[in-house]
């Protein structure tokens, strides 16, 4: 369960950035895709449009995404998603097979680098 309101949450924030932020938007330029995150055995999983510089989602699963990223089972893809450190996290959990990679490599790397406007902004 946390794992599907963690994904459904990261489709807003990428929603929501998508619409107000302008570095965000920029990242999203020439991209026409569906990529989506879910369990390996696919009984969980959320893809994500991305279309004319905007992100939705939607749940379940996409019949032909750009990519996915599917984690060995919702724990650990929650807790992976949660890691301070989440580029480690990826490389440990791809080293050891938990998470799989399907699709185009570099489009999983274009999003990983989409991951760090979705930090909440620290007040000061």
């Amino acid at each position: 369960m946390k794992f599907r309101f963690l994904l459904w949450a990261m489709g807003l924030l990428m929603a929501r950035a998508s619409r107000n932020n302008p570095a965000f938007q920029k990242q999203l330029e020439g991209k026409d895709l569906i990529f989506q995150m879910q369990t390996l055995d696919g009984r969980i999983g959320r893809h994500f449009q991305v279309r004319d510089q905007r992100i939705t989602s939607r749940a379940g699963l996409h019949t032909a995404p750009a990519f996915a990223i599917a984690f060995k089972d919702a724990a650990y893809g929650f807790a992976t998603l949660q890691a301070g450190n989440k580029q480690l996290a990826f490389m440990q959990g791809i080293q050891d097979k938990a998470i799989q990679i399907k699709g185009n490599p570099a489009l999983v790397m274009w999003f990983q680098g989409l991951m760090k406007y979705l930090k909440p902004k620290k007040r000061s």
